[in-house]
């Protein structure tokens, strides 16, 4: 699809220690500047899914793919993530992994000066990201004093100094407080509205996912097993509880009422429950 920016074809993928499969048969198609939320429980294959498309399986992990995997139109399954800089940014769930320098203003730099820019061009996006994301205040900060939802947002940062056309977001928010999650949703949010970015999140707050997802994708044992928008995945109520994803709490009030026979759309934003609930 031309106007795909991300497009996997029948994906199996394993890691080296792996005995079986790990994914199996997946196919994706992800429009530019559009955002896909993967679910489902933890083993389903969402983070897999992510260092495939990101080239670190098998190239960096090692293992073992099949299929076929395309990034704004590089092959990723024949040229790995060397292929990917500039063009891909990955954030783990773990903001340790990512954040090592003793400043954050080093940590914004870091990234472009590894893809060998000239320090003209490293200024400009650090004081680029700086501007879009408001971090003026943490630069002179030692990255190990903030909280884990500010090193979160550091992680984030330093990735789009690479000015990546795909972000992809391995459960950012899954060690973080409340605080510290909603700092980096805004962030995600803000990134997808204004920004026009391709993401792609493993995530499991599924209130926030469905305000801001154009597509859902849930995943069981390695396979995708329903993808629509939010309105249609949680509208299916019987395959829902089948694959175990906890639905949206607007869902579930909806899923709850109807088995009492009531006969109300199953809303999974806010503002539609509002309407739909009459509140």
């Amino acid at each position: 699809m031309e106007s795909s920016s991300v497009v996997v074809k029948d994906l199996y993928a394993k890691y080296a220690v792996s005995e079986s499969w790990v994914l199996k048969s997946v196919n994706l198609a992800v429009g530019k500047g559009s955002m896909l939320v993967l679910m489902g429980p933890s083993g389903c294959g969402k983070s897999t899914l992510l260092y495939a498309i990101a080239g670190l399986l098998p190239w960096v992990v090692p293992g073992e793919i099949k299929g076929e995997i395309v990034v704004e139109g590089v092959d990723v399954t024949r040229s790995g993530y060397r292929s990917l800089a500039g063009v891909v940014g990955i954030v783990y769930q773990n903001p340790e992994m990512q954040v090592v320098t003793r400043s954050v203003y080093e940590e914004l730099a870091m990234a472009p000066e590894n893809l060998g820019l000239p320090k003209e061009e490293v200024l400009k996006r650090v004081e680029w990201v700086v501007d879009v994301l408001d971090l003026g205040r943490y630069l002179d900060r030692d990255p190990q004093s903030l909280s884990g939802g500010e090193k979160q947002l550091i992680a984030i940062a330093s990735v789009l100094t690479m000015k990546p056309r795909v972000l992809l977001l391995d459960e950012p928010t899954s060690m973080l407080d409340h605080k510290g999650t909603r700092l980096v949703l805004e962030t995600v949010e803000q990134l997808k509205r204004e920004h026009g970015l391709t993401i792609i999140a493993a995530e499991h707050r599924v209130e926030w996912a469905v305000e801001v997802a154009d597509t859902v994708a849930v995943m069981s044992d390695g396979s995708i097993v329903m993808e629509g928008s939010p309105e249609e995945v949680f509208g299916q109520v019987e395959d829902v509880e089948r694959y175990g994803v906890r639905p949206p709490g607007a869902a579930e009030v909806a899923y709850e009422l109807r088995k009492w026979g009531f006969e109300v759309r199953v809303p999974v934003r806010l503002k539609v429950a509002y309407e739909v609930f009459k509140l």
